[in-house]
C-alpha cells in the first residue's frame, strides 16, 4: 500500500510546505479598513527613489505602507478634524511602532495635520494595486 501512494503522500507535503512561502499577503488576506496613525514627510526625501522604483515627488498625494501593493488607493480619514484624501501607495514604511501610513506632505496639508505632525486614521482602500 505504501509503494503505491508515497508520490501522492510526497506531493502533498510538498503543497503543505509551500503553500505558507508568499512574502506579500494577497489582497484578499489584506485589510481592507485600518484604523492608526499617520505620519508624513516631505522636504527631506523629496527627489529620492521610493521603493517602488518612482522619484518620490512631495506634491503628490501618495503613501508609504507596509504591506499594500503598489498602485493600491487609499482613502485617508482624519478621525480628528473629518477630512479626507485618496492617495496612492508606492512606497514603504513607516516603520515606527503604531504608525500605520506615512503620506507626502500634499496629502498630510489636505488633511491638515501638518502642525501636528501624526494623528489618527482610518484607511480604507478603494482598488488594489497590482502584486509584486
Amino acid at each position: 500500500m505504501w509503494r503505491r501512494h508515497w508520490k501522492l503522500f510526497l506531493m502533498s507535503s510538498l503543497i503543505i510546505i509551500f503553500s505558507g512561502c508568499c512574502c506579500t499577503p494577497g489582497p484578499g488576506k489584506l485589510k481592507r479598513v485600518e484604523y492608526g496613525y499617520a505620519s508624513y514627510y516631505g522636504p527631506g526625501f523629496n527627489g529620492k527613489l521610493t521603493a517602488s522604483g518612482e522619484v518620490f515627488n512631495m506634491y503628490d498625494y501618495t503613501a508609504a505602507h507596509r504591506y499594500y501593493p503598489f498602485g493600491t488607493l487609499v482613502e485617508v480619514t482624519n478621525l480628528e478634524n473629518g477630512r479626507k484624501v485618496v492617495v496612492r501607495i508606492n512606497d514603504r514604511g513607516p516603520y515606527k511602532a503604531g504608525r500605520i501610513i506615512d503620506l507626502s506632505y500634499a496629502a498630510a496639508k489636505k488633511l491638515g495635520m501638518i502642525g501636528k505632525g501624526v494623528v489618527k486614521v482610518k484607511l480604507r482602500v478603494i482598488k488594489w494595486g497590482k502584486r509584486r
